[in-house]
């Protein structure tokens, strides 16, 4: 009989194991205040999870051609940035918290770099920075005004940037699920949507309430 009821529990918890796997597709189109499509938005799918995460935990940001390439990147919690000063001038890194969130004194960011130039022939110099709190970092230079850049850090592990055509695609758990939208010029959030995600793939449609700014994001 207790070989009988280990038998039927071990099958029980396989089951659940399998429930608790199964997964949908979710794609997302973000717009802006006029109906276009924006890029670099981050799309979130926020809810219960014991999945490990997905996002990156290591990420490359290049200083190139007085830029930072990428413009926005999304990571884990606990993530390595390492940047690379791929000109040959001196570079800094200034990060704080990105948007509304700079007034929050537990916000995440707030580092500073100091990277050499790219000498001729030479390696280029990098960097490292952990992201260690949830939120959006605004990333600039003190010598140089124009460069601007963001690491959006999750703890939750579905999240994704939209591409030129402004949707975004996301492999979620069955369930309820709560979507988000961050962009860096959408200074207050919208309203996030609550959805029953089933094994048929989903789609949504989030609309921001301004146009980014030269829509360079």
């Amino acid at each position: 009989m207790k070989t009988r009821t280990r038998g039927l529990v071990a099958s029980a918890l396989l089951a659940l194991a399998g429930c608790a796997a199964a997964s949908t597709s979710l794609q997302v189109s973000v717009l802006d205040k006029e109906g276009k499509p924006v890029t670099n938005a981050v799309v979130v799918s926020a809810g219960r999870s014991t999945t490990p995460a997905r996002l990156p935990k290591d990420v490359v940001i290049s200083q190139q051609d007085m830029r930072l390439v990428p413009t926005v990147s999304v990571v884990a919690v606990g993530a390595k940035a390492h940047f690379v000063n791929n000109d040959p001038w001196e570079h800094h890194v200034r990060a704080s918290a990105a948007g509304i969130a700079q007034f929050n004194d537990d916000a995440a960011g707030g580092f500073e770099l100091r990277i050499d130039g790219k000498a001729e022939g030479k390696a280029a110099k990098v960097a490292d920075a952990v992201s260690d709190k949830p939120g959006a970092v605004l990333l600039g230079c003190h010598l140089h005004n124009s460069m601007r850049g963001y690491v959006d850090v999750r703890d939750s592990p579905f999240a994704s940037l939209t591409n030129a055509e402004g949707l975004a695609t996301l492999n979620v758990p069955e369930g309820a699920a709560i979507i988000k939208v961050w962009h860096a010029d959408q200074l207050i959030d919208i309203a996030p949507q609550q959805a029953t995600l089933t094994a048929a793939p989903a789609t949504a449609t989030m609309q921001l309430s301004v146009v980014p700014r030269g829509r360079q994001l």
